[in-house]
């Protein structure tokens, strides 16, 4: 079951949520909080390689790296994301989940409706900004003001039992911009691997 306003406010109150900045306290709603967002973003773009390599034949993270172009904005400045395109792209804010909430990352439904597409979920403990890929499925480019309430988090109470986020190691921990995929380090990679030369 979701959190509402008023314990979401609780959570932050009692400094077992954080959530920062939060510019505005219309940010939360009665079921979520919305998100902004960030500076940094990751573009795909098309470069000379043929393919991206999802594998371990080759450097993976050296491939994937050629396919994405850096670039930052200052908030209220402007980005054109096109038909087809995907960004990585990171929140504005920094959260820190406590151990017994995870929380469930989506579009906010007014940019779902221009053609917006996304999703993402948090473990419990979770600290970083939170990373975003985010794909036009539309036929027009749109333009996305940074900064603005693009996202939206739900938070749900889970068992406390729950392992802490930092008890295993974590290919994407802490994080404050977007991060390339670094699915080479996939342990089923590996075992796939070992299962075409036969070991």
């Amino acid at each position: 079951m979701y959190l509402n306003k008023q314990e979401i406010e609780k959570e932050i109150t009692d400094n077992k949520l954080f959530v920062r900045p939060l510019l505005d306290q219309t940010q939360i709603t009665n079921l979520s909080i919305d998100l902004r967002l960030g500076c940094d973003f990751l573009v795909s773009i098309k470069c000379r390689d043929p393919f991206i390599d999802a594998t371990r034949e080759n450097d993976a993270y050296e491939n994937i790296y050629k396919f994405y172009q850096e670039t930052r904005r200052q908030v209220g400045e402007t980005f054109f994301l096109h038909p087809n395109q995907t960004i990585m792209a990171s929140s504005l804010e920094y959260v820190k989940l406590p151990k017994d909430l995870s929380a469930v990352i989506d579009i906010r439904s007014s940019y779902a409706r221009l053609g917006l597409s996304m999703s993402s979920s948090l473990e419990p403990g979770y600290c970083g900004c939170i990373s975003i890929v985010l794909t036009n499925t539309s036929m027009n480019p749109i333009k996305l003001a940074v900064g603005a309430r693009i996202f939206t988090m739900k938070l749900i109470r889970v068992n406390n039992d729950t392992p802490s986020y930092f008890e295993s190691k974590r290919k994407y921990m802490c994080q404050v911009r977007p991060v390339l995929s670094n699915i080479s380090e996939d342990k089923d990679l590996a075992l796939l691997e070992k299962i075409r030369i036969g070991i």
